[in-house]
């Protein structure tokens, strides 16, 4: 086929290039060395490092394409129809994870009880608590696929007296094992499960459980202190030993729950983990700080990234062998760490490393000519902390080159200053065409303290020290932030000095207590505009907001104040200011995602196709009935156009699915042989979408990169009706509000309250944006926020009935656009919005945006 192919493609090549601008320059006196010997294997890629305790909350909540781009091995929820959290249920979630390509649910078997430490009311009222949780899983086809916890940190919680209580401990161990063999002869049972590390534990229960025929299947245990960064492979070396001297087969480990609070969705911080648990080779599962449901701080509202989610999804990329990687500080904490891997057959390897300011010089050695020939293309892309709700885009590449390899080697310099972000270095053989190009626009960012703070306090969120305190603690960036913004003169001002004029966009990393914030802008003592902040969960869990600038070259003060021309804006202006960034933009939002990074069902790449390159570097061969799968990141709900290159040897059509769902007219097809262009104009969401190129034709075809490009224009194709403007029945109210559109919205909707709106256009496929706000939670768990998921049922007159939900957004009437799709059935039919069997969210405005509006295919030429 490539025969054919090359002959009904372009045969121009572009000159040579050695390096790109953005990687001429020398590596900072202070870099440091990272070494990677892909000629040295470690093993077959695991890829079970970020697994998530609580990780998703309800159907949704998170979405499916996040669970499925971060893709977990392993997580762990609660009971069936345990009372330790509102959601979070195993068999809830379970359907869902599989589908994102799961591999097993862990159950924390005494999350039935409702307190923390749970009610020790004795081993009788567990077991007779464990039995209904067994025979519902003993129901399903896949109930093998569940993993029973037992016992949850027995040394803090029934059996603290070690000496005292250990076999009583070892007879209760006993007792609900065997119960759970009893149902589910087949189970898989972890322990021991400890708060920590404890050898001395593992050792005598180890031994007692060998004897007794009663050995956990999964060794268990937590690292959860600010030192485990450096105690870790100590731990894990000292319990294989404890295996060999007891005789006992080697477990499969699962580090049940790890990480600090300040780590989570922190992507320099995560490395640091991720690498040590891949290393070993093991599971590991994110502790549950903070919310149920959104993948331990690395998901945004329900759909959306930050960017530690881009971190756990470049790092499920991940395919091939693991090599040997030797950072500067092994085994130390808040340091330079990093794992790489190998795929041969895909002639690719890729490196991921972060933890520290300093630049890095990426060492490859064994750089094996057969596999990457004597020229190879290297892109290096970067994700920072974008804050917990802080909405990050697809990472861009930060500096890219085209090197020569000599006797096995070459080095990769890594850009520094940023302690928080991490990076991952592809290095792929050189193509016939354009080398690799840089992709990021010129950025800066200021620390909030840093700037003139006026009537307003600094305060140290994190000293150093490397407590547990600490660690403990949200991250902030540079460790301190600007608060008590409580005056008419509170004030802080950034100075900045931006290299052209243009468009920029400030983004504020900042923090309220569970209201809406406002601040007024001013650049040069000029006011521009006041911003309203959505809600976050605390003060120092971060959401970052952005505006749009448009500035001069040069020097400018930029100022975040309490008081704008119409005076004090009072306690809503109380916020928490932590860092500013600004980012130079140049037209509409633009993404391009190459196919060859993809995930690939079948399907090869093809990195030598000559006159191919026309279409990408590493184009993707694609049989019939092959797919390749990408996550797509939009910054806002709207219309994009979404547009590939493809060669095919006679008629071809790609096929399109976005967030599991076949997209009707989002086809592409080619009527012959050549090299054909294609584009889908298509609503997407906020946020991630899972989208997926196959071949639908007869014949292989070879495809380049997608490219995504906001299409605001197209947006007049959404119809937009303000909630108050329906039909209320049944006790739904319009209530008014400082910050819903218009000034009003719907409230007390569900149980009986409905809200009916007209609508125009036929049958289709279409993306329902409905604007809401609830804050509805229990308020018992210690540290754990237990928010609670609410349903509208949206109801079609004469037609279809769909269910979406809608996280808790921290306030009941600060708003958030939340899209998910529907399916309609009729010409105009009246969508009545409830839900029967409860309440749903408050309201503001609702739109319905046809899926596909556009689609175009052309020879190219």
């Amino acid at each position: 086929m490539r025969q054919r192919l090359l002959a009904g493609a372009a045969t121009a090549v572009l000159a040579f290039t050695t390096l790109t601008p953005a990687a001429t320059g020398q590596a900072s006196a202070a870099a440091e060395t990272l070494r990677v010997d892909l000629g040295s294997a470690t093993g077959a890629f695991h890829g079970g490092a970020t697994g998530i305790l609580y990780g998703l909350g309800d159907p949704g909540v998170p979405s499916q394409d996040l669970i499925a781009g971060m893709r977990p091995r392993t997580i762990s929820q609660k009971a069936p129809d345990g009372e330790q959290h509102p959601n979070g249920d195993a068999l809830a979630v379970a359907d869902g994870f599989f589908a994102a390509g799961g591999t097993d649910v862990h159950i924390y078997a005494q999350d039935t009880y409702s307190r923390w430490p749970y009610q020790d009311l004795g081993i009788d009222d567990y077991l007779a608590r464990l039995k209904p949780q067994l025979e519902k899983v003993a129901k399903r086809p896949d109930r093998d696929r569940f993993v029973w916890t037992i016992f949850n940190e027995p040394d803090g919680i029934w059996y603290q007296d070690w000496a005292n209580k250990k076999e009583k401990f070892f007879a209760d161990w006993t007792k609900v094992y065997r119960a759970v063999r009893s149902v589910l002869p087949n189970a898989r049972i972890t322990g021991i499960g400890e708060t920590r590390y404890r050898a001395d534990h593992l050792r005598e229960f180890l031994g007692y459980a060998k004897a007794n025929n009663v050995l956990p299947d999964v060794t268990t245990w937590h690292e959860l202190g600010p030192d485990s960064l450096a105690s870790y492979r100590g731990h894990y070396a000292d319990y294989r030993n404890i295996e060999r001297s007891l005789g006992i087969t080697p477990r499969p480990i699962n580090i049940n729950e790890y990480s600090n609070r300040r780590d989570t969705s922190v992507p320099g911080q995560m490395i640091q983990w991720i690498t040590m648990l891949e290393d070993t080779k093991v599971d590991g599962q994110l502790a549950y700080w903070s919310l149920a449901g959104n993948l331990s701080d690395n998901a945004v509202r329900a759909g959306r990234a930050n960017g530690g989610w881009w971190l756990t999804k470049w790092y499920a990329d991940l395919s091939g062998d693991t090599v040997r990687v030797t950072p500067p500080r092994p085994d130390t904490r808040d340091s330079l760490q990093g794992l790489a891997t190998v795929n041969r057959k895909d002639a690719k390897a890729t490196v991921l490393l972060g933890g520290t300011a300093d630049a890095v010089n990426v060492a490859l050695t064994g750089l094996d000519r057969k596999v990457f020939g004597d020229r190879v293309d290297v892109r290096v892309a970067k994700t920072t902390w974008s804050g917990y709700e802080g909405d990050a885009q697809q990472p861009p590449v930060v500096a890219a080159a085209r090197l020569r390899v000599q006797d096995g080697k070459a080095t990769v310099s890594v850009p520094g200053g940023d302690p928080l972000a991490a990076y991952q270095v592809i290095v792929t053989p050189a193509g016939l065409g354009t080398p690799p190009a840089v992709t990021a626009p010129w950025q800066a960012g200021y620390e909030a303290e840093a700037g003139t703070v006026e009537n307003a306090q600094v305060f140290v969120q994190d000293d150093g020290s490397g407590s547990w305190d600490m660690a403990m603690r949200y991250m902030t960036s540079g460790r301190k932030d600007v608060g008590a913004m409580n005056t008419p003169a509170s004030r802080v001002t950034v100075d900045v000095d931006v290299p052209r004029d243009g468009a920029y966009r400030l983004g504020v990393l900042y923090g309220t207590n569970a209201f809406v914030g406002r601040q007024a802008l001013y650049v040069d003592d000029a006011y521009v505009r006041t911003l309203t902040l959505p809600a976050t969960l605390n003060w120092t869990y971060r959401g970052r907001l952005d505006t749009p600038l448009t500035l001069s070259a040069g020097k400018h003060r930029v100022s975040l104040r309490t008081s704008d021309p119409s005076g004090f804006l009072g306690g809503s202006s109380d916020i928490t200011l932590d860092r500013f960034d600004l980012t130079e933009t140049t037209g509409p939002e633009r993404a391009e995602y190459p196919l060859a990074d993809a995930r690939r069902s079948g399907g090869a790449l093809d990195h030598g196709a000559g006159a191919l390159q026309v279409l990408a570097p590493g184009a993707v061969v694609l049989a019939p009935g092959q797919r390749v799968t990408t996550y797509l990141s939009a910054a806002e709900d709207g219309y994009y156009r979404l547009s590939t290159s493809w060669a095919g040897a006679g008629r071809s059509t790609l096929g399109l699915t976005l967030s599991g769902r076949r997209v009707a007219g989002g086809d592409l097809t080619a009527t012959g042989i050549g090299v054909w262009s294609g584009s889908t104009t298509v609503f997407l969401k906020a946020g991630v979408t899972e989208a997926v190129l196959s071949n639908e034709g007869r014949t292989p075809l070879v495809a380049g990169t997608l490219t995504q490009v906001r299409d605001a224009a197209a947006d007049r194709n959404a119809v937009r009706v303000e909630a108050e403007s329906g039909l209320l029945a049944g006790g739904a109210a319009t209530a008014t509000g400082p910050w819903a559109s218009g000034g009003s919205y719907v409230g007390y909707l569900g149980n009986g309250g409905t809200l009916t709106i007209p609508r125009t256009g036929g049958p289709g496929q279409y993306g329902l944006t409905v604007v809401y706000a609830q804050a509805e939670k229990n308020t018992g768990h210690p540290y754990n926020t237990d928010t609670i998921t609410r349903t509208l049922v949206a109801t079609e007159a004469g037609g279809t009935v769909t269910r979406a939900p809608y996280r808790h957004n921290y306030t009941w009437d600060g708003f958030w656009p939340e899209t998910s799709p529907i399916d309609l059935a009729t010409k105009g039919g009246a969508l009545t919005f409830g839900n029967p069997a409860a309440w749903g969210p408050n309201v503001d405005w609702v739109q319905l945006a046809p899926l596909v509006v556009a689609n175009t295919v052309t020879p190219r030429r």
